[in-house]
């Protein structure tokens, strides 16, 4: 029997100011990507259809600097949570944990009957190569599939993943999956270099795209691992999607047209300013940001692990957290983060400095905060 639930009776008017949007995704869309999505609709088995898809695909292989294979789909990141779990793994799984992202991952592969080992971390600290490295070789069994999050965004840390990958290597029949939603396309990673079989992304987070779309970037060694199995996730399936793909040069199922014209916008200018640009524009606002947070408060991230996309700053000022954040939207227009959950709600605050945010546009920010908290 399904729950009765108490939802508010409420209905969308259209009559909401518009916020700029600092928190850890959504993040800002380009008003020109946001039109592309007001075209008129097409048959998602017309010519049409293939050449939009085909671009989209291969644009993102460009920016990447990949050989790896990409699948684009209608869905959240979260779908390559079960996708890359049915797909890869027939028991074992190493999920090290730092944060409430990493530990979900762990729970969707326990739900789906996978046997996991967490390798946990406390909040705040970066999962270490070294500590893989000992998971794996004490393990009785070997693991099919070492599963990292890149960017803990409820923490601020960004993990090591490059070395991870490298330690991974080590063991070729287990392999490397890495959840990179909150931090791929603003935050560079070698994917090939590094022995990553399994990235997956969001459009709404760095990609500075609406949300709505999943991106997956798939190993040839993924791919041939599906095709051993004798069984794997059917919307997500590296085999299926990939293969549709060669045929047809389409998704396999409908997607959601109007996101992936605005996709395609949006890679043209990613494409145009370049990857290596990309980071090192987002570099220098995690410079500002950490700069500003250490005048005021603290970061709550491991020193030498903080993210690229998103501060998790610590309260030590104790500042009303979430009268803050309301104050700064009543008065400036402007939304930033609380902590994640209850652990860290007013312990901490998060900014989201990712896709097409600048040093001017993060300052006006800051200088916001410090307005209205009287720093």
């Amino acid at each position: 029997m399904c729950p009765v639930t108490d939802a508010p009776d409420r209905e969308y008017t259209d009559d909401y100011p518009e916020k700029t949007l600092y928190i850890p995704g959504p993040t800002e869309v380009r008003e020109d990507v946001i039109e592309e999505m007001a075209q008129p609709m097409f048959g998602h088995r017309m010519d049409r259809m293939t050449d939009l898809y085909t671009t989209i695909v291969e644009d993102t292989k460009d920016f990447l600097d990949t050989d790896n294979e990409v699948i684009i789909l209608t869905g959240s990141g979260t779908e390559f949570w079960e996708a890359s779990t049915l797909n890869l793994v027939d028991e074992k799984i190493l999920v090290p944990t730092c944060g409430s992202f990493s530990e979900r991952h762990a729970n969707v592969a326990e739900r789906l009957g996978k046997d996991v080992d967490r390798l946990e971390y406390e909040w705040g600290e970066a999962i270490k190569p070294e500590d893989v490295r000992e998971a794996i070789e004490e393990s009785d069994n070997e693991y099919d599939v070492v599963a990292s999050v890149m960017n803990e965004s409820s923490t601020g840390v960004r993990n090591p993943i490059e070395e991870i990958g490298d330690v991974v290597a080590e063991y070729p029949d287990t392999y490397f999956v890495v959840d990179a939603v909150s931090a791929l396309g603003g935050d560079y990673v070698d994917i090939d270099e590094h022995n990553i079989d399994v990235i997956f992304t969001s459009t709404q987070k760095a990609f500075a795209m609406p949300p709505g779309l999943a991106i997956c970037v798939v190993s040839s060694e993924a791919y041939e691992r599906e095709i051993e199995k004798d069984s794997a996730s059917w919307y997500g399936g590296f085999q299926r999607c990939l293969d549709y793909y060669d045929r047809k040069g389409q998704t396999h199922s409908t997607p959601a047209i109007p996101i992936m014209l605005a996709y395609r916008k949006q890679m043209k200018h990613m494409l145009e300013e370049g990857h290596h640009a990309r980071d090192e524009r987002h570099r220098e606002m995690t410079e500002y940001v950490h700069e500003w947070a250490r005048e005021h408060f603290d970061l709550f991230a491991e020193e030498g692990y903080r993210s690229q996309t998103v501060s998790c700053i610590e309260n030590t000022q104790g500042i009303d957290v979430a009268a803050t954040i309301e104050e700064v939207s009543a008065e400036y227009d402007m939304v930033f983060s609380n902590g994640y959950g209850s652990q860290l709600g007013e312990k901490t605050f998060r900014i989201g400095h990712m896709g097409e945010h600048d040093l001017e546009s993060i300052r006006e920010l800051t200088e916001a905060i410090e307005d209205v908290a009287g720093l």
